[in-house]
């Protein structure tokens, strides 16, 4: 009787699992869609300065990195994962944010995806994303470290290698409105 239970609890488990699946694995559009864009003002959970904890993460070709190695510059440091809905939404916008304001700040979108470099970067080549770096933390060490609450979350971390603000969910990252407060917040030009 009871290994009978336990059949349909992993039926009823394994049907959750495809369901999740289907969705994740969706096409673009729908996925984009269902994703909730948010104002970067209705995003914003913190715009205190604070001190940063140390982490590590991985470069595509296994370089070990951390946020050390970007001291002095102005970061958009993007905790997301090719299987959530408003991290895919968000995307193609980070990638435009690092193209239109190269000169002052540098995007990282640290991936938390277990597969790694290949997901990730077949990822990017199938919607078409440049301009990033792939960067990899499979293990979730970041998030965890940096207290993310869910994904996306994104740490705007000034020149001085402190945390300027918090955004939580999806945001349009190169409306006039966004890249204005993200300048006040990161005392760049």
């Amino acid at each position: 009787m009871r290994e009978g239970l336990t059949r349909q609890g992993l039926t009823r488990r394994a049907a959750l699992a495809a369901g999740t699946l289907a969705l994740a694995w969706g096409p673009r559009n729908s996925r984009a869609q269902q994703a909730e864009i948010r104002s970067f003002d209705q995003a914003l959970v913190s715009s205190e300065t604070r001190a940063l904890p140390e982490f590590g993460f991985t470069l595509a070709d296994g370089t070990q990195r951390s946020l050390a190695d970007y001291a002095g510059k102005p970061l958009v440091l993007n905790l997301w994962a090719t299987w959530c809905i408003p991290c895919v939404a968000e995307m193609p916008e980070l990638a435009k944010l690092a193209r239109e304001q190269a000169q002052g700040l540098l995007v990282l979108p640290l991936s938390s995806d277990r597969q790694g470099e290949k997901v990730v970067t077949a990822w990017f080549d199938g919607h078409h994303i440049d301009g990033l770096p792939v960067l990899l933390d499979p293990r979730g060490a970041a998030a965890r470290a940096l207290g993310a609450r869910g994904l996306p979350t994104t740490i705007l971390i000034g020149a001085d290698g402190k945390e300027h603000g918090r955004l939580e969910g999806a945001v349009p990252w190169t409306a006039p409105e966004s890249i204005v407060r993200l300048k006040s917040l990161l005392a760049i030009g």
